[in-house]
């Protein structure tokens, strides 16, 4: 067998193989004496049908299989001769097989980069430190308090206002039919002013009055979030059902009771002040990583195409999830696979370049996760998501290939905190932040309910 290799890029090639006539030969006798030994033909004893009439009955599948052995049994083997990373095998090019000729097919791979060793220490990176505000855990209280809310029916005869919560019936149509996206919807919960359809839906109802029927029309921008309706001018037919107001529990200990897990105000504040503060440490932390991969990365340097798609996979599951959580999908939406694909490729491609990055470093500090730093992480995971230490470990024993994962991606956090210790760090204060920003933390100071 020959081997041959051409240079396609640093890490894609083209290797070559070819395989001797005489071996092509062995292989087709092995398959036709096979397939003599097996095959029923009628007006033939079993194992005497000449290969003649096998050759005219099955040359075909016979020359297919044959390919396929040929493949199978050499491509390891030239692997070893060629003595390259190879990471991936995009695509192996077979021709038909000539029983009287060499068989030569071609695959075209890709390799794992080789990176030079990195120079990370001394890196001169800023470290924001964000305080928490009482004014950013009062606004936390009153997002608790709206959850707790009771929005009883108003017994005054009026006629709706700006900010008022209502109760509505709809039902959208098109031309006059009704349009299936939008069914009818009964005991519809919307606050006007908040502009859940469009502003001008909410403007229209403000001076109606409870058991009123009005017709609404609305044109949807082109861009709009939901492809069904994008672009469209949709009539709904609207009854009002109710005016409701809002009655807020006051802040007080039995406020804070309701929560579950605290007998005073003050414990709910402090559990919020705690998770803003997580907020801002995970905040924090992220911005010391992008500033870290930013001077990094400045050179670059090609990525293997397989590491992409992998990215691509994990943006594209994580997406679904995302939406599937709202109840929403990927169709509903107008968007497909090619349409992230096209969109995120940037953003897999670079977060491609971190993990071969950190892997340098890993590989070149001889970095190691030890059992007592996997059993830490197993604990920190059981508390994290409820479930029994033991459980977590059956589950990662069974699993070798995800157990790889989470090692990795320790590693890969222990990296970063070694170029972090590593690196020159200058404490700033947080840039002011506009109206919008402001909110930006939210998520992260919630309390469980």
């Amino acid at each position: 067998m020959q081997v041959t290799v051409e240079n396609v890029s640093d890490i894609k090639k083209k290797i070559h193989v070819e395989i001797p006539r005489e071996e092509v030969s062995k292989e087709l006798d092995s398959a036709y004496n096979d397939l003599k030994k097996k095959a029923k033909i009628k007006g033939y004893r079993p194992g005497k049908v000449p290969r003649s009439v096998l050759e005219r009955l099955f040359k075909k599948d016979v020359h297919s299989d044959v390919v396929q052995n040929l493949v199978q049994n050499s491509f390891p083997q030239a692997l070893q001769e060629i003595d390259l990373m190879v990471i991936d095998t995009s695509d192996i090019d077979t021709p038909e097989l000539d029983p009287d000729a060499d068989f030569k097919y071609n695959a075209t791979v890709e390799l794992k980069p080789q990176l030079p060793e990195v120079e990370f220490k001394g890196l001169e990176i800023k470290k924001t430190d964000y305080k928490v505000s009482d004014g950013e855990i009062d606004a936390q209280v009153e997002m608790l308090r709206k959850h707790l809310a009771e929005y009883p029916a108003i017994t005054e005869d009026r006629p709706t206002a700006e900010g008022d919560f209502l109760t509505i019936d709809y039902e959208g149509y098109i031309n006059g039919e009704p349009y299936p996206p939008v069914s009818l919807t009964e005991n519809h919960a919307i606050r006007i002013g908040d502009k859940s359809f469009t502003e001008a839906f909410d403007k229209e109802l403000v001076g109606v009055k409870p058991g009123d029927t009005k017709e609404i029309t609305v044109t949807f921008p082109d861009d709009h979030s939901n492809g069904d309706l994008a672009g469209r001018e949709i009539t709904f037919k609207v009854l009002l059902k109710e005016i409701k107001e809002e009655i807020l529990p006051p802040v007080d200990d039995e406020f804070a009771k309701k929560f579950g897990k605290f007998e005073t105000l003050a414990d709910l504040r402090a559990e919020i002040e705690n998770n803003l503060r997580q907020g801002y440490d995970k905040r924090t932390n992220q911005e010391m990583q992008e500033q870290i991969f930013t001077k990094l990365l400045e050179t670059e340097f090609e990525v293997p195409d397989v590491m992409v798609r992998y990215e691509l996979d994990e943006i594209a599951k994580d997406t679904e999830h995302r939406f599937a959580q709202n109840g929403l999908s990927m169709e509903q939406l107008g968007l497909t696979r090619e349409i992230l694909d096209q969109q995120y490729r940037p953003v897999a491609e670079q977060q491609a370049r971190r993990h071969l990055l950190l892997n340098k470093i890993i590989e070149q500090e001889n970095l190691e996760v030890t059992d007592e730093e996997l059993d830490a992480e197993y604990e920190k995971l059981s508390e994290m998501i409820g479930q029994p230490l033991d459980f977590i470990k059956k589950f990662y024993k069974e699993n070798p290939g995800k157990q790889d994962g989470f090692k990795i991606a320790l590693l890969e956090k222990k990296a970063v905190d070694l170029i972090i210790n590593h690196a020159t760090v200058e404490t700033v204060a947080p840039e002011e932040k506009t109206g919008e920003e402001k909110t930006g933390d939210e998520s992260e100071a919630i309390v469980e309910t």
